[in-house]
């Protein structure tokens, strides 16, 4: 049940909207003054306020300003009610803040139907305002998972960079054997074995670089080629 405060020194008045509201199926609540409005507003918080302009002590425009400079209460839809018709007197109550201006007399049907615009409004004000709660909520989350992914990759490349320099010492050091010029007393059977055996350690190493290198581009097993053809010598 929407809450309604009413703010409201004439009591027939007062009452009659109180009355109108229990008919709506709204929860009227009446306050006889702006200083006890003020007090019932922060207090109860409520959905609505309907609130004359011409009080005693603190006046309409008052209670809206106190309410506008409080976060809690600074959102609450406001609707004045007032026998006062001059344009000035409208733009003011809406420069401070106010969601309707009803002018006195009015009919039931005039005032029901600028509540529920009101409430309509806000109701439709809060659900904007949850969705994008949840979105930013959401979107703090996919931040910090991909700033989480971001750190993980770094300690994964620094991993690799490590891993990547062992095999190519290796392959360095190979190849200079490889190159260096056979003494002419060396038996040529040996230095076929020891070519082969320098192949393979190659080969192996090649192997090491190359499944590394799928791990920094993130291929997939399936997605890759067969082996590499062994390295041949002669």
């Amino acid at each position: 049940m929407k809450k309604i405060l009413v703010i409201e020194d004439d009591q027939p008045i007062r009452i009659s909207i109180l009355e109108l509201l229990t008919i709506e199926k709204f929860e009227g609540i009446g306050a006889e003054d702006g200083n006890e409005g003020l007090q019932l507003a922060k207090e109860l918080q409520p959905d609505l306020i309907i609130c004359d302009i011409m009080m005693p002590d603190l006046d309409g425009y008052s209670v809206l300003y106190e309410l506008q400079q409080d976060s809690a209460t600074a959102n609450i839809p406001f609707i004045f009610i007032t026998a006062k018709t001059e344009r000035q007197d409208q733009r003011i109550g809406m420069e401070l803040g106010a969601d309707d201006y009803i002018t006195k007399p009015f009919t039931t049907s005039e005032l029901l139907e600028g509540v529920k615009t009101r409430l309509k409004k806000q109701e439709h004000y809060l659900s904007q305002y949850n969705q994008e709660l949840a979105y930013s909520q959401k979107l703090k989350e996919k931040i910090q998972a991909l700033e989480e992914i971001s750190h993980s990759k770094e300690e994964l490349l620094t991993q690799l960079s490590e891993d990547l320099r062992a095999p190519l010492s290796t392959i360095q050091m190979a190849v200079k054997l490889l190159n260096m010029t056979p003494s002419s007393q060396v038996d040529p059977l040996k230095l076929k074995e020891r070519q082969k055996r320098y192949l393979k350690i190659l080969q192996e190493e090649c192997n090491r670089e190359l499944e590394i290198l799928k791990q920094i581009c993130n291929i997939k097993p399936e997605q890759t080629t067969s082996e590499t053809k062994p390295l041949r010598w002669g």
